[in-house]
């Protein structure tokens, strides 16, 4: 193997690229990052977004954090940098329904070996966000709050989350009375007040505790659309990616 052996970790404060120095040091060159949006949502699809920075200049990109520290105008600007000046991206989006039948946490790994796989270049190491990815095929680290120490990781949380709130924006055109446009599908007041009142609708995680109480309180199931979920895609302003490289 080429260079030399990676025999230490950055400190915190070594800044964003530290982790990717350290492994291009250490002869794992190029590295991606991988993180999800939606985790602890119970409306919505889980996304999986994974990045591989350019080196040198071209992969500083200036700003770059965890997304939820973020304004909603300031992730807009970095997601179009982030793919513009990306060596390699992809997105993977998981429907709710498939949350229902295998669980969050399955869904999550799944949807971060898919979103490695789909990616156009083949990384030398991984990086993920907080648990370890097995079955990526390459070494792999998880790193607490990833998304704030290394900068591939942050570059994929910011085209997961934008990514996702730009599909949750598209639902609330179906659904307004939940307010999706607002609480992107989180547990809120106002989302658990609109769940009392109307019922789930399709895009709800009918296996979440608050949704199935829901259900049962209201008997039924808002049907408006209930193949939102198919083409949400082609209606999501902006690039994007697929696992198989399609425009969305």
């Amino acid at each position: 193997m080429k260079g030399r052996p990676l025999r230490y970790t950055p400190r915190r404060d070594a800044g964003l690229h530290a982790y990717e120095r350290v492994l291009e040091h250490a002869g794992f060159s190029p590295v991606a990052g991988v993180d999800e949006a939606g985790r602890g949502a119970c409306a919505g699809p889980l996304v999986v977004g994974a990045v591989i920075l350019a080196g040198g200049k071209r992969g500083r990109i200036e700003g770059l954090t965890d997304s939820k520290l973020l304004t909603p105008a300031r992730r807009e600007e970095l997601y179009a940098e982030i793919i513009e000046r990306a060596l390699a991206w992809s997105v993977i989006v998981i429907p709710c329904h498939d949350i229902d039948r295998i669980g969050v946490h399955r869904c999550n790994i799944t949807g971060m070996r898919r979103a490695l796989a789909a990616l156009e270049r083949r990384p030398a190491y991984v990086l993920s966000d907080g648990f370890p990815v097995p079955g990526v095929g390459v070494p792999s680290l998880a790193v607490i709050k990833g998304d704030q120490v290394a900068a591939c990781v942050a570059a994929a949380s910011i085209v997961a989350k934008v990514t996702r709130d730009r599909i949750m924006v598209a639902l609330h055109d179906r659904y307004p009375q939940y307010g999706f446009d607002e609480h992107k599908g989180y547990v809120t007041r106002d989302h658990s007040a609109a769940l009392a009142e109307h019922g789930p609708c399709p895009e709800h995680r009918f296996s979440y505790v608050n949704v199935g109480r829901a259900l049962r309180k209201n008997g039924e199931v808002m049907a408006i659309g209930e193949d939102a979920g198919e083409d949400l895609l082609g209606e999501i302003p902006g690039d994007g990616r697929t696992e198989e490289g399609a425009p969305a």
